[in-house]
C-alpha cells in the first residue's frame, strides 16, 4: 500500500505528481524518518503506472536525500540533513518566484497571498486554523474550504 495520497491531473507529469505526494507527506510529517518507501513494484502496481516511471520517482527521492536504501530492509524515508536556513530557503528561490508571477498575474494582492501561505503552512504543520473547515485558500478569486 502507498502510504501517501496522490490524484492524478492532466497536464502535469506522473512523475512529478508523485515525487511531489511523497515530498509533502514527508513534510508534513505523514511519513517519519525510518518509515518504510514502498518499493518500485509496489509503487508501479499500486499507482498504475509504469515500472520504469516509478524507478525514476525513487531514483529521484533518494538523490534528493529524501530516501535511503538500507540493505536487507529496503527504502525507507532519510533523517533530513542539518542546513542553514539561508541555504533551505535558496533551494526555493525558483518556486517563489513561479508564485510570485502567478499570484501577480491573477491579481492577487501580496497581503491575501500572505494569508494563503499561512492557512497552508498551518494546514500541513497539524496547526489550528483560524477558518471553521480548514484552509481557506484563494485560487483566482474564489475560495475553498
Amino acid at each position: 500500500m502507498v502510504p501517501f495520497r496522490v490524484t492524478f491531473r492532466a497536464g502535469i507529469s506522473i512523475f512529478e505528481q508523485v515525487v511531489y505526494a511523497a515530498t509533502k507527506a514527508m513534510i508534513s510529517g505523514q511519513l517519519r524518518p525510518g518509515d518504510p518507501f514502498p518499493s518500485v513494484r509496489a509503487l508501479s502496481k499500486e499507482l498504475k503506472i509504469n515500472p520504469n516511471t516509478a524507478h525514476k520517482i525513487v531514483a529521484h527521492l533518494v538523490h534528493e536525500g529524501l530516501l535511503e536504501t538500507r540493505p536487507g530492509i529496503g527504502t525507507v524515508v532519510a533523517v533530513l540533513p542539518d542546513s542553514t536556513r539561508k541555504e533551505r530557503t535558496a533551494l526555493l528561490g525558483h518556486e517563489i518566484e513561479e508564485l510570485v508571477v502567478e499570484a501577480k498575474r491573477l491579481g492577487i494582492e501580496l497581503a491575501e497571498m500572505l494569508g494563503s501561505i499561512t492557512a497552508h503552512w498551518k494546514h500541513l504543520s497539524g496547526e489550528a486554523s483560524s477558518t471553521k473547515s480548514g484552509i481557506k485558500a484563494t485560487d483566482g478569486g474564489s475560495e475553498k474550504r
